[in-house]
């Protein structure tokens, strides 16, 4: 991962989940497997395959689930609706599941 706090490589693991608490303004790229992006509350299901891209675009919290082993990039990594003076705490979470994040 790198320390820029706009855009970080990601690798993960068959099954992980990567969840976003507010995916406004940020950009998902699959560089490589494939990985599925939800968001709550929202009917569409993103299947992306090595470079395709979804940048989700509105306050609601998205999930990354790694259908293979996959690398991904985000980019504009944070969201509008975190304060900016909270450093200390990481918004980003990453749990190994061995289920679907629906």
């Amino acid at each position: 991962m790198t320390t820029d706090t706009s855009r970080f490589h990601l690798s993960l693991a068959k099954r992980t989940i990567f969840t976003l608490p507010d995916a406004a303004g940020v950009g998902i790229e699959c560089r490589s497997g494939s990985v599925w992006v939800t968001l709550d509350n929202d009917p569409r299901d993103v299947v992306l395959a090595a470079g395709e891209r979804f940048e989700g675009d509105s306050h609601r919290r998205m999930l990354v689930s790694a259908l293979e082993p996959s690398c991904i990039t985000v980019s504009g990594s944070r969201p509008a609706a975190l304060p900016v003076h909270e450093p200390a705490r990481s918004p980003w979470r990453l749990r190994p599941h061995g289920m679907s994040p629906a």
